[in-house]
């Protein structure tokens, strides 16, 4: 038999017992889709991340406090539950001469308020900081103006808001010269923040009210010269290194700790996308491995229905070898055979997984990305499954002898 004549009798044979093949395929299917939809999600959260990674700065440095530790109980918090950076802290990582390799520095202090605007209220994040937050931040305004450095030492009564945070007050209107009401104080909004989704952690960008520093102070009571955060960027990607190690022997010094057992933390966005990625990737492997045991289960079912293929077809293989078929002949059909079943799965699973693709992130919020290369991969192994285990089978038939086969029953 030539090689069409191969595949034709293949076919045939698969079409004779259709509900059977369809379940021989089923677990290829299951495992070829899995695997689609498993790096998709990976990779949409990868791109997500790094999207959101590259909104906030690609070379940003936060620095946040150290860890604190009750009197009482010398119970140790987290970090950044002390209260150790400071506004002047800020003041001295803006000197050129200290840190070369900083291009502007940002003190932010967060909080939450109740912003009223008449009959309407909403409870949003209040971030007070000063001008350099916006650059910092690589934030713009889709509407008036942030905030300048003369109402930032005077804490002027002047607030940015979120495009969230404007839609919930404001609704349709321009928000731009009203005013709202945050305990007791009024003030005018000068500007709105241009929409930007949420950070890697979930938080919406959105919806927040940006002030000066000594505003916020004035607003929630705290501490005038304490911050929560300080963002430095750096000059550029390159000089990143050399900015963390500068700010990192500064605020040592400042502080008068070392490096070891320093009362402040650095993150840099290459660790936390780096962190964000790893977690990913942890799940992805997970997930692959389910998979790639429904691909397994697919196999076995394949060599399994070939194997009972083989017993049923026991005196049409004597006859063939009767009539001349070598048992080359007669192990390529079966492997024919077994490889149209692992492709057929694999065309399926991947039109499956496709589709998948495209409805999955209407239902779970999360972006799935289609992979060309593990599309084909899924593809390719969808065939060496049916391949590889449909050669225990094809050997098996090939090595019956005519008599033998001719005399089964």
């Amino acid at each position: 038999m030539s090689w069409w004549e191969t595949v034709r009798s293949g076919l045939g044979a698969i079409r004779a017992h259709r509900l059977r093949s369809a379940l021989t395929v089923l677990g290829i299917v299951i495992g070829i889709s899995s695997v689609i939809l498993t790096v998709g999600l990976g990779q949409g959260a990868q791109r997500e991340v790094a999207d959101q990674i590259d909104a906030l700065g690609s070379n940003l440095l936060i620095v946040s406090p150290g860890s604190s530790t009750d009197a009482g109980t010398g119970r140790r918090g987290g970090f950044g539950s002390a209260s150790t950076l400071t506004g002047a802290d800020a003041t001295a990582l803006a000197d050129p001469d200290a840190v070369p390799d900083a291009a502007a520095v940002a003190p932010a202090t967060n909080g939450s308020v109740s912003l009223v605007n008449g009959d309407t209220n909403w409870t949003t994040s209040l971030v007070g900081t000063t001008p350099a937050w916006l650059q910092v931040r690589s934030r713009e305004l889709s509407a008036g103006r942030f905030f300048t450095a003369d109402e930032a030492a005077r804490a002027a009564d002047v607030v940015v808001i979120g495009a969230d945070t404007a839609s919930e007050l404001f609704g349709p209107r321009s928000p731009v010269g009203q005013q709202v009401t945050v305990n007791g104080a009024r003030l005018t909004v000068i500007g709105v923040l241009t929409a930007s989704g949420s950070t890697a952690t979930g938080t919406s960008e959105d919806d927040q009210a940006v002030v000066p520093l000594g505003t916020a102070s004035r607003l929630t009571g705290s501490t005038a010269d304490t911050v929560s955060t300080i963002y430095v960027e750096a000059s550029s990607e390159k000089t990143l290194a050399a900015a963390y190690q500068e700010v990192q022997a500064l605020l040592a010094t400042r502080h008068g700790v070392t490096t070891a057992d320093a009362d402040f933390s650095i993150a840099t966005q290459e660790s936390l996308v780096e962190t964000a990625n790893q977690t990913n990737r942890t799940f992805t492997v997970l997930l692959g491995g389910v998979a790639g045991i429904s691909l397994l289960v697919g196999g076995i079912g394949v060599m399994n229905i070939m194997l009972v293929s083989v017993t049923e077809r026991v005196r049409e293989i004597g006859l063939r070898k009767a009539l001349g078929a070598t048992p080359r002949a007669i192990r390529r059909q079966f492997l024919v055979e077994a490889s149209l079943l692992g492709l057929t799965g694999g065309l399926v699973g991947v039109l499956i997984g496709v589709v998948g693709a495209q409805v999955l992130p209407h239902f779970i919020d999360q972006a799935v990305a289609v992979s060309l290369l593990a599309t084909g991969a899924a593809l390719a192994t969808a065939l060496a499954l049916g391949v590889g285990f449909g050669v225990y089978p094809a050997t098996r038939a090939a090595r019956l002898t005519p008599i033998d086969a001719l005399r089964s029953e």
